[in-house]
């Protein structure tokens, strides 16, 4: 493990991040940066996406696998690469492999969407072996360092790594080119910090003005607790939603350059983030994943000091399941006020459902209704999901039901109880 304390010349520079690009050139697509309308009008800002939802992988994972992989020596490739991941880092390896011709294993934990096993397999071709095992990110990094071990395999880091980090720097040095404007404000998502490591080590050194903004899922957020404390901290638990992005630690050399260079780290809700995914698709038919999608849900929370301002976010990957588009749903429209969840205590009598239809608002709408008429009981309960046009429609509906004596139990601030219903 690396200390916590490193030298400086364990750090990637802007030299050896040049060299990447070379390393990378014909490999990776350039990435367009490209103004959102929708998004500038909205913040009174210009705001630019560097897009790496169009990579070659569609997230920017391919840039740092693929360099760390060409800086191996032919002795060691001829051994094997080994990753651990459930997602990007895995198909960015996998591409690796079949671009070089080099023999990968891949494991990834038995709960893996088959899309996503399909995308590395697609990717990788002939050149990869990918191995299911454990339920969880961890089961399949013990394995894999085990299967290293043994067999005196390279393992690629998806972060914690000088030559993955150096591959994604290079997103910064595209920016950087293809803005003929002062960047006032520079927005990553962050997971281990490979990235962020990456675009703050070209630009503390090309635009040392730019505000760099971290950008992490609020439950999951290893790197801001860590630079908070001083030090590495590895959480217990967290929200694995924002799976791009849902770290349990940050890096150790990723931390050390992550204090240093980041002006802040700002932790986005993962229904705000759903919210982001879906009008982003909406206004501008652009699919972003969730840890894609993060750096556009966290405007709202610099939109007084970004008027007027030149910013870019990095929209960091485009692999979104489309089987998850119900959630994502669900989770904007709880994060936004719009959606709510009631057991109602029906009695047990006929016109009971429709004095509490009475009570809706014109605009409400009954998105769940669940009811098993019991017999011998004088109330019936049923779980009732009720969605609205607007968050303030709330409280009226409170009111209102009170006024008419419908007996019920909210379950939104329920966990304990809400877990079972979304």
């Amino acid at each position: 493990m690396v200390p916590y304390s490193l030298n400086e010349a364990a750090f990637p520079d802007l030299d050896t991040i040049y060299l990447a690009a070379e390393r990378l050139r014909g490999i990776v697509a350039h990435t367009p940066l490209q103004e959102n309308i929708n998004l500038s009008d909205r913040y009174g800002a210009n705001i630019f996406l560097k897009r790496e939802d169009l990579q070659v992988v569609r997230s920017y994972k391919i840039r740092g696998a693929y360099n760390k992989m060409a800086s191996l020596p032919a002795e060691a490739l001829a051994k094997g690469v080994v990753c651990a991941s459930a997602g990007n880092h895995a198909q960015g390896v996998a591409y690796a492999c079949r671009k070089m011709g080099v023999h990968g294993i891949i494991f990834m934990p038995t709960t893996t969407p088959n899309q996503k096993i399909k995308q590395v397999k697609l990717f990788g071709k002939e050149f990869v072996e990918v191995v299911l095992t454990g339920d969880t990110y961890d089961d399949a990094f013990h394995a894999a360092m085990e299967f290293v071990q043994t067999n005196e395999s390279i393992f690629v880091h998806p972060f914690d790594d000088v030559q993955v980090i150096e591959g994604q720097g290079t997103v910064g040095l595209e920016i950087f080119k293809d803005s003929n404007f002062k960047i006032d404000y520079l927005l990553m998502a962050i997971g281990g910090g490979g990235l962020a490591s990456g675009l703050s080590t070209v630009f503390k050194q090309l635009s040392p003005k730019t505000k760099l903004i971290g950008v992490e899922p609020l439950g999951s957020p290893s790197m801001k607790v860590s630079i908070d404390e001083g030090h590495v901290i590895a959480l217990d638990r967290i929200d694995k939603f924002v799976d791009g992005a849902a770290v349990k630690r940050p890096g150790d050399i990723t931390f050390e350059i992550c204090r240093k260079n980041l002006d802040s780290v700002l932790l986005v809700p993962e229904g705000k983030v759903c919210t982001a995914i879906l009008k982003l698709y909406d206004e501008d038919a652009i699919v972003a994943e969730p840890a894609g999608a993060l750096t556009i849900a966290a405007l709202d929370m610099l939109k007084d000091e970004i008027k007027g301002k030149n910013v870019v976010c990095l929209i960091s990957g485009g692999n979104n399941d489309i089987t998850r588009t119900e959630e994502i749903k669900e989770r904007s429209l709880l994060y936004e006020g719009l959606k709510h969840y009631f057991i109602i205590r029906f009695p047990q009598r006929a016109g009971a459902f429709r004095d509490f239809l009475n009570v809706l608002g014109p605009t409400d709408d009954i998105s769940r209704f669940e009811y098993i008429k019991k017999t011998n009981r004088e109330t019936g309960p049923a779980v009732v999901g009720i969605e609205l046009k607007s968050r303030e429609d709330f409280e009226p509906l409170i009111q209102r039901m009170q006024a008419q004596n419908i007996v019920f139990e909210y379950l939104n601030d329920q966990p304990d109880l809400f877990q079972f219903l979304v």
